[in-house]
Parts: C-alpha cells; sequence; structure tokens
C-alpha cells in the first residue's frame, strides 16, 4: 500500500472513532436470542442472565453449583423470562463439550456467548498450589477455547454472533499476592483481541465480540476488600452495576470497555507512563484484602 494511503486512512479512522463517540448507539434486540452465560449461579453471571431474561432471551445457565443454578432459573421464569440450567464443571474440557451438545440438541444453536465462570485465589506465588494455578486456568483461560470452540462454528454458518468475556483491569495491570489471576485475565485480554482480528479476516464481521475489564468486584472471590483514602473516587462495584453494563456493551456491539471509567487510561497509561509513575498510582489506591495464614485464598464459580 502506498505510504501516503495509509497515511491517509489512519487518520480517517481516527476521525471516524473520534465523531462516532458523539453519535447515539443504539441497542440492539437480543428478543428469541440464545445467550448462554457461564458462572451463572450467583454474582455477576447471575445479574447478567437476569437482565437478558429480561430483554427477551432465552438464557442458558452454566455453573458447577446445581442449586445456586437452578435459583437463577426460577428468578429468570418468576420474572417471566426462559431458562434453561445445565450443571457444567467449566475446569473440565470434555464436560464442557459434552454439555455444550446437550445444549445444542435441547435448545438450538447459542447465538451470544458470555464466557463468566472465573476462580480467584489469593496468595504469593510461592504459596500458591500447582493445583491451584492449573484449575485458574482451566476455568478462566481454557474454559473459553472451549466454548468458543463449541459454539463458533454456528455462528461463522450464519456470519451473526456474539462473544463476550468477563476479564478484569488486572487483565492490563497486575496485582501483587494475584499472580494466577491477573495472568489469566491478561490472557483473555489477549484471547478476545486476537479472536476478533482473525473472524475480520475471515470476513466474519457479523459476529461481534466484547471484553468486559472491571476493577475490584463484591462478589465474595476477593477476601474481604478494602480500598485506602487516596482511591481518587475508585469504589468497590457491584455485580448489579457491572451486569448492567456488561449488557448495553453487548448490546451496542462494543468491543471493550474498562469499569470504572475512571481506569479507561490505564492501558494508556501502561505504555507511556514509566514504571515507577505507574507504581505509585497504583500503591495510592491502597487495595487491601486476606491472605489465609498457611497457603493461598481460593474462591470458586
Amino acid at each position: 500500500m502506498n505510504i501516503f494511503i495509509l497515511i491517509a486512512k489512519i487518520f480517517w479512522t481516527i476521525l471516524e472513532a473520534f465523531v462516532l463517540n458523539f453519535v447515539p448507539v443504539k441497542r440492539k434486540s437480543v428478543r428469541g436470542e440464545v445467550v448462554l452465560v457461564t458462572g451463572a449461579a450467583h454474582g455477576v453471571g447471575r445479574c447478567l442472565a437476569l437482565e437478558f431474561g429480561r430483554l427477551g432471551a432465552t438464557v442458558v445457565l452454566w455453573d458447577i453449583n446445581r442449586d445456586g443454578n437452578e435459583t437463577t432459573a426460577e428468578q429468570i421464569r418468576e420474572e417471566g423470562g426462559t431458562a434453561r440450567a445445565y450443571q457444567c464443571d467449566c475446569s473440565k474440557r470434555e464436560e464442557i463439550q459434552r454439555v455444550a451438545q446437550q445444549v445444542k440438541e435441547e435448545v438450538g444453536d447459542v447465538t451470544i456467548l458470555f464466557n463468566n465462570a472465573g476462580v480467584m485465589t489469593t496468595g504469593s506465588v510461592l504459596d500458591l498450589t500447582d493445583d491451584q494455578i492449573e484449575r485458574t486456568f482451566q476455568v478462566n483461560v481454557l474454559a473459553h477455547f472451549w466454548t468458543i470452540r463449541a459454539f463458533l462454528p454456528g455462528m461463522m454458518t450464519r456470519n451473526q454472533g456474539h462473544i463476550a468475556a468477563l476479564a478484569s483491569i488486572a487483565g492490563y495491570n497486575g496485582s501483587p499476592y494475584m499472580v494466577d489471576y491477573s495472568s489469566s485475565k491478561h490472557a483473555v485480554v489477549g484471547l478476545m483481541d486476537t479472536l476478533l482480528k482473525e473472524l475480520e479476516l475471515q470476513g466474519k464481521d457479523g459476529i461481534k465480540t466484547t471484553t468486559v475489564c472491571p476493577f475490584f468486584i463484591d462478589t465474595g472471590f476477593c477476601p474481604n476488600p478494602k480500598l485506602g483514602s487516596t482511591t481518587g473516587g475508585l469504589r468497590i462495584l457491584s455485580p448489579e452495576e457491572v451486569a448492567l453494563e456488561a449488557v448495553d456493551a453487548v448490546l451496542k456491539n462494543k468491543r471493550r470497555i474498562i469499569l470504572p471509567p475512571e481506569l479507561r487510561s490505564v492501558p494508556l497509561n501502561i505504555q507511556l507512563l514509566p514504571y515507577k509513575t505507574q507504581t505509585l498510582m497504583q500503591n495510592s489506591v491502597n487495595i487491601s484484602f486476606d491472605l489465609m495464614q498457611s497457603g493461598a485464598h481460593n474462591k470458586t464459580d
């Protein structure tokens, strides 16, 4: 490509992105869509499922917690929605593949996939056990591959669908004593960015992706989180507000959202600011959480 043409196109795309920031985006309808939410038994997953149910989607719920998953399904039905609950251990590839086939046969093709299930361990890199590290990556990363590989072919046939993932601001800026968790969320951000590029290269522009990168959420995953006094307005987020913003992002085909908005500059800061400056800014938030006296603390989906 001629260098001058390339420069002109670069300026055009920048101008286009700037203008679109001021153009209201119409939310698409999900009525009649089949939406699969992993980790739907509680927290953000439950809130996501409830919101999609209110919007008229058929919601498929996956979780290792059978009772909590059924409770979510009952809540959706009580509000007049449609839900199907399936017990699934997202750390096991064979189980994901089996339950995915069951969903296709009993419900139909999944048109919106929201990979939300996750686990978190808190502890130093030396305190974490081998099993904890492996499980973190099985649930937080590999499960995304297995669900995408199960449901993407149907989306590609129709050139229509949506894949969303709950990542974390830790997917950009790692948190001490959350080494495996932060690493797994970096992997999710990379997976979703690369998946979108691959779909575009294959001409599948009808398939959208959304990556949700929130700050700490009050779900019980992180034991007793606290913020210091110099947080600049930051606060622990609620599952409900994260879910509402995430669903809105899907409905508007947003590629990525960072919550709260005050943290949107984090990816740019990492590229532009000196490391010591970044560390100073991160430490000013002064977030703390409990660690177990022996070994690491583990919470699961």
